[in-house]
């Protein structure tokens, strides 16, 4: 059966088609306003992209060390390790170990007390003054610590780094670099903690 259409009627056609469809792919693309609050679909979309990511990907960081029995770390334990081994003396400030982690101070405490109980920190008054109270890593914090980092680091490259690559990493921390302030406590301090380095009292 042979096409009976003339090239003239489908050019009409196409002709009516084209612009509706060019609209459409416009409007999905197009950046939503302050003024209308909403979200576009897409936007949206890459909303829960980020989100399920982030969220997805924090709890297998977690896995990660908490499924290995030598280390039984959560992430934010480990993270306050490292914040501490980071530190001069290996202590700081609880107020400033938690806004180094993003814990609220009560959080923090019963994170820290849950860590005491294993001999990973302890609390003590602050060297510095006398009031107050400090974070000090152990010398079995720091042990914990060397023999977590090769597992976290680990995790962190199987299940980012190898799979979005150098340059898109380091965009994507320039790309987030962006939603938090500059002086934000995110530089590194200190060697890695495989490294050689006194041990903590």
């Amino acid at each position: 059966m042979h096409d009976t259409t003339s090239s003239e009627e489908q050019a009409v056609a196409e002709a009516s088609v084209s612009p509706a469809v060019d609209g459409a792919q416009d409007q999905a693309d197009r950046a939503s306003t302050p003024e209308e609050l909403w979200l576009t679909a897409k936007e949206q979309e890459a909303w829960r992209t980020f989100l399920y990511a982030t969220t997805l990907l924090t709890d297998r960081f977690g896995e990660a060390l908490q499924s290995d029995p030598e280390i039984g770390l959560a992430l934010g334990e480990y993270e306050i390790l490292v914040r501490l081994n980071e530190a001069e003396g290996g202590f700081l400030r609880m107020s400033e170990l938690a806004d180094k982690v993003v814990h609220s101070r009560s959080r923090l405490t019963h994170t820290i007390t849950r860590m005491e109980k294993r001999g990973l920190v302890e609390r003590v008054r602050c060297s510095s003054d006398g009031r107050g109270r400090q974070a000090q890593l152990t010398a079995e914090g720091q042990a914990l610590l060397e023999r977590a980092a090769p597992t976290h680091v680990r995790s962190v490259r199987d299940l980012l780094l190898d799979v979005i690559g150098h340059d898109d990493l380091l965009e994507l921390g320039r790309i987030l670099g962006r939603t938090i302030a500059e002086d934000a406590p995110i530089a590194v301090g200190c060697p890695a903690p495989h490294e050689d380095a006194p041990a903590r009292s």
